[in-house]
């Protein structure tokens, strides 16, 4: 093996590259710079409504010079930017020899709710210099409960119209306005505007977390340039829906409510020190506009006709359509401070393709299954209605199909009003990639459609290629799989009548969505609603927020999440306040499953097994893959066990490591006892049993070995192929590399036919589908009523793509990559493969090629971070910040 830095000579016998070498050593110290950048609070840029005690401050480092480590770091905190950078009547300092920089709390006097921090870091390196101040950043803590004095406001009278609401409140300015910001919500969702400007450019506002549990959020919109002096006018309309809309099965609607309701406070501060608070309360009016009703399953219908022009701006005449609101009683003690990142406008598609189809419909393709709605450009006769319906799929024959939506409408409707108007929905989202549609003024415009792409604003952080097209575009589809369920919560799928957050599709993704995007807020915020959903004797609903029966709740796999994700986002990230958080979730769901088992079995209650496994249409030799479900809880139940004890570990509580090690145990031993024989074989012979028994350390050391080879033979016998369902599929190729089988993990995932992953890329999909086999090879379609083409479950692959093909994974011991090991494992043909990913210390790269025999890999460490490199033929390297270069005999098994 040998290794180089990118900037060291190819030939270190020349004099040319000894005197580059000397530079470079003898560098003075003055010449190595170094700085920070991407500071963030509670995984935030200058928030504006933190709710902790304690607000955790993070950075990255900048240097050119490798193996650079942190030695030290001074924050400091004061109330206004002149105190903070002269270093004066500073609120909080603290100075501390350490290398962390990311995660360190405030330490300092208590916060002040409403009032605006700001802060600066600098940091010293291992080579002796020392950073310059950062930039001034800031954070903003929210209101508490006794600071709300606004009240909940409704339409007059009683809220039994589909119409959406308007809301209005007019108010004067008489002072110079130093600072104003808003603090919004509702029950129900809302768009703001003041003076005729919108409020922000957030969407689905509050956003859906568990209301009936205590858990509203409200947001904070800075409008001190918005605010003018003399007469001013906010306008607020309100729309149905997670509160009061249709969500969940069987036409379900008004879960949480009957009323949709307003709260909010504009608070003003001047410049010469005064306050002033606008806020609802009586003095507000009420009436309807022109959305005729909005529904997130169902869409939107809009009459442009009922539009009240200037009717949230000043100089709009009031009518008698205008009535006074209605004060409706407290609730302020529900609400919480925003804690997920806001869904927004991510992107803009323009149409692929116009076409007329074989049934006469006009339909256009946007080339791409997305989430979001068509924004529309359109002029034509007064009372002409443009009606938009949405589909993910052409049917065999080429037509418009919407049978896999259920009883979902998804279909906007725009009644024009003889003008050039611009249509989008307010209040409502499809999960589409054609849309359809029917009268349309005249020859359709395509230059007058735009694709809006929505979701949760979540940073990329990772991208993965290779040299093999199909790979390639399954990467595609699992990232935009990622984008169009991850809008608020981590949706089964966004088209069809269901779009909720399922527990055990949540939880087999997340190291996936890891590598992806920044997540750390969006599952956050969603981690709180699950606890706040567990039951009283510990069980987890399938679905968070749960709006479905409550006896809908307690599966394997799918309960889990409540120890799953809370530990891989601290392998994630290295935050181990969400292990503190969630702890007592995690342990009460253990003894949940404890408490009904018998012998240490759990052998009872409903589980969904592993979901949509493999099942030929006419299975008269027996070969669909059914795994026993209290086989697979076991498994689970020992996993979950497992969480709890490394959770254990890190916080410090002994006693449980001590108390449920031996728990552990028993399950492992009840196990073995119960579900393999003598001889090693499993009751159930399928992938999934294998999988989940050697992912989770369910056999004695010595049965290994044996049960990997039996995996293998399986597959073997399926002709390379998978039948895995939800629970098997994230684990099976991570077994395999683990047990020294990558070559059969590259089999599976190169295989085209069904079942695979290929093989929908293949059909031509965008995204990740519900089914193996959503459509089927004569071009026929699964079952209607559950074949999801936008369902990001099976995409958990991308995480073994991330860890086995580019080799990057975090290093359990020291996790959040602060230790990083890079450990590529070539293959399947690939001649390069190249993933990127930025942590939480800066950016990570991994880059490998194969020339002839050689296997060259270059690698790219964050600062302040270090790395163990093993390459294919086992050699291994340990490495500093920087970039590397690493070269050796290609050794891979056929």
């Amino acid at each position: 093996m040998t290794q180089r830095s990118y900037n060291q000579p190819v030939k270190p016998g020349s004099i040319c590259a000894l005197i580059a070498l000397l530079v470079i050593f003898y560098t003075p110290s003055f010449a190595q710079k170094i700085s920070l950048y991407d500071l963030w609070t509670e995984y935030q840029d200058d928030p504006l409504s933190l709710e902790t005690a304690r607000p955790r401050f993070s950075w990255k480092l900048n240097s050119n010079v490798k193996n650079t480590t942190q030695e030290s770091y001074e924050i400091r905190v004061a109330l206004d930017e002149k105190r903070l950078t002269s270093g004066k009547d500073l609120i909080w300092k603290d100075k501390q020899n350490s290398d962390q920089s990311v995660h360190i709390p405030y330490d300092g006097p208590e916060l002040k709710s409403a009032t605006r921090y700001y802060w600066q870091v600098r940091v010293t390196d291992n080579h002796g210099n020392t950073s310059p101040w950062s930039t001034v950043k800031l954070f903003q803590i929210g209101l508490k409960h006794e600071d709300w004095t606004a009240q909940w406001i409704s339409v007059h009278g009683q809220d039994t119209s589909l119409r959406s609401p308007l809301l209005r409140k007019q108010f004067k300015i008489n002072k110079k306005v130093k600072q104003a910001f808003v603090y919004i919500t509702a029950k129900g969702l809302y768009e703001a505007a003041l003076n005729g400007g919108r409020i922000g450019d957030d969407y689905f506002a509050p956003g859906w977390t568990s209301y009936n549990k205590g858990r509203l959020q409200y947001q904070v919109y800075d409008v001190s340039k918005q605010v003018k002096m003399g007469e001013n006018v906010i306008g607020v309309t309100i729309g149905d829906g997670w509160y009061k809309g249709h969500i969940g099965f069987g036409n379900q609607r008004s879960y949480y409510g009957k009323t949709r309701a307003l709260l909010m406070q504009l608070l003003v501060t001047y410049a010469d020190g005064s306050k002033d608070v606008i806020q609802t309360d009586d003095s507000w009016k009420s009436s309807y506009g022109p959305i005729l009703c909005s529904d997130i399953y169902h869409g939107e219908t809009y009459d442009s006709r009922l539009e009240k022009t200037g009717w949230d701006n000043t100089g709009y005449q009031e009518d008698a359509s205008w009535l006074p609101v209605t004060v409706l009683p407290d609730g302020k003690s529900e609400l919480v401070a925003m804690e997920g990142p806001a869904v927004r406008m991510q992107e803009r598609l323009k149409p692929l393709k116009l076409m007329i189809t074989p049934a006469g419909d006009t339909v256009v393709d946007f080339g791409q299954n997305l989430t979001g709605w068509v924004r529309m450009k359109v002029k034509g006769p007064s009372g002409r209605a443009v009606i938009l319906s949405h589909a993910e799929v052409l049917d065999k024959a080429g037509n418009f199909y919407t049978e896999n939506l259920r009883t979902a409408k998804a279909q906007n409707k725009y009644i024009l009003n003889g003008t050039e108007q611009v249509f989008e929905p307010h209040f409502s989202f499809q999960g589409f990639r054609y849309l359809k549609l029917e009268g349309y003024p005249g020859a359709v415009d395509t230059a007058g459609l735009t694709a809006i792409v929505l979701h949760s604003e979540m940073k990329q952080t990772g991208t993965f290629s290779t040299s093999n097209p199909m790979l390639n575009q399954l990467q595609h589809n699992i990232f935009w799989g990622q984008k169009g369920n991850f809008l608020d919560v981590p949706t089964d799928c966004p088209q069809r009548d269901e779009r909720l957050g399922w527990t055990g599709d949540a939880q087999v993704f997340y190291r996936t969505a890891a590598y992806n995007m920044d997540v750390s807020r969006f599952f956050t915020k969603w981690l709180k609603d699950l606890k706040a959903e567990q039951q009283a004797d510990g069980k987890i609903p399938h679905v968070i927020p749960n709006v479905i029966a409550d006896w809908e709740a307690g599966s394997s796999g799918w309960s889990d999440a409540s120890t799953i994700v809370p530990w891989e986002m601290y392998m994630a990230y290295g935050d181990k306040r969400i292990l503190e958080e969630q702890y007592e979730s995690v342990k009460k769901w253990v003894d949940y499953i404890k408490g009904i088992s018998k012998n240490n079995l759990w052998n009872s209650g409903r589980h969904f097994g592993d979901w949509l496994f493999y099942r030929p249409d006419d299975d008269t030799d027996g070969r669909a893959a059914v795994t026993d479900k209290y086989l697979i809880a076991q498994t689970f139940y020992a996993h979950s066990t497992q969480l709890l004890i490394n959770t254990a570990k890190i916080l410090g509580k002994t006693e449980d490591v001590e108390a449920y090690s031996g728990l552990l145990q028993d399950i492992k031993d009840a196990f073995v006892k119960e579900y393999l024989s003598a001889n090693g074989r499993l009751v159930s012979g399928t992938q999934t049993a294998y999988v989940l028994a050697l992912n989770f350390d369910m056999l004695p050391e010595h049965l290994r070995e044996q049960a990997a080879g039996r995996l293998v033979e399986n597959i073997r016998s399926y002709d390379n192929h998978l039948t895995t369902g939800f629970l098997g599929t994230p684990y099976l190729c991570h077994v395999l590399s683990r047990f020294g089988y990558t070559d059969v993990a590259y089999d599976l995932l190169l295989q085209e036919s069904y079942p695979s992953w290929l093989y929908p890329v293949k059909m031509g999909a965008t995204t990740i589908w519900e089914r193996w086999d959503g459509i089927k090879p004569d071009g026929s379609f699964q079952t209607a009523t559950m074949n999801s083409f936008n369902h990001y479950a099976y995409g958990a692959i991308g995480d073994w793509m991330y860890r086995s093909i580019a080799g990057i994974l975090p290093d359990g011991a020291t996790p959040g990559y602060k230790k990083i090991i890079i450990r590529p494992q070539p293959g399947g043909k690939l001649n390069h493969a190249k993933a990127e990913l930025m942590t939480s210390y800066g950016l990570l790269r991994s880059s490998w090629e194969i020339a002839g025999n050689r296997f060259r890999l270059r690698v790219q460490i964050p600062v302040n971070t270090t790395a163990t490199v093993i390459l294919p033929n086992g050699k291994q390297e340990q490495i500093g910040s920087g970039s590397y270069a690493f070269e050796s005999l290609l050794i891979i098994r056929q």
